[in-house]
């Protein structure tokens, strides 16, 4: 067993015990855009019966935007995802010949609902390596269902709109953010120990730090993305812990 994974095993122990977590906080650097334009139609070539338009990307803020499709999450075994029993699964809709989000986090062990919220049949599915499947065409009204019940990358996408994309990352443990507006993340109640951070990015990929979570006080590790802009931080690409696309 990898020596990280051995540390990361007794902070869990340490955690379970009632040692006091403390939260890993930090800053997501992006200097420039990017994520490619898209430029699909505005009417489908492929579109049959009731014409939908296609949405449209929010890039007002380019930076923003960009730093929306990023997760952070702590690599290795931790607390799995809180009891959903009785919970609302999270919802990727089909709106508007696009999916919202196109950018999901989840830790291992959530259902999905893929509702159709447009006047047209859809098609979801998935090859992805962490999780395949084939919903089947269904009308506005109707959604399915997905369990991911472990940790990878998984692209979507529609079989009958050859735009429609969405990634949903599924991390190892509960202990993942998300960056506001301003870049900033909070992961919290992670016991004292040492970890490594994962940076996901949709278009740059991954990026790691190590870090060491000390009790009585927050930690800190800030990403910049793309990598020049750190010579310490280390580019990953694809992370054989979440197991490939």
């Amino acid at each position: 067993m990898r020596l990280d994974r051995i540390l990361i095993l007794f902070a869990i122990v340490a955690y379970a015990a009632g040692a006091a977590a403390e939260n890993i906080t930090g800053t997501i650097l992006i200097k420039k855009k990017l994520t490619r334009r898209n430029v699909t139609a505005d009417v489908s070539v492929y579109q049959r019966g009731t014409a939908v338009q296609l949405g449209k990307d929010n890039q007002d803020d380019p930076i923003a935007y960009e730093e929306s499709r990023v997760a952070i999450y702590v690599e290795g075994p931790g607390p799995a995802a809180h009891d959903e029993s009785g919970a609302a699964p999270l919802q990727v809709e089909q709106l508007d010949r696009r999916f919202v989000p196109d950018v999901a986090v989840i830790p291992a062990g959530t259902t999905v609902s893929f509702p159709n919220m447009d006047p047209i049949f859809h098609n979801i599915f998935s090859f992805s390596k962490a999780k395949t499947f084939d919903l089947g065409s269904y009308d506005k009204g109707e959604t399915r269902k997905v369990l991911f019940p472990k940790p990878g990358i998984v692209d979507v996408y529609c079989h009958l709109h050859p735009n429609m994309e969405a990634t949903i990352v599924i991390t190892p443990n509960r202990w993942y953010a998300r960056p506001d507006r301003t870049g900033q993340y909070r992961i919290e109640d992670v016991p004292p120990g040492h970890y490594t951070l994962v940076a996901w990015h949709k278009s740059a990929g991954f990026f790691r730090k190590s870090i060491v979570v000390e009790s009585g006080r927050d930690s800190t590790a800030d990403f910049f993305i793309p990598v020049e802009a750190d010579p310490k931080q280390e580019n990953v690409g694809s992370n054989p812990s979440l197991g490939g696309r």
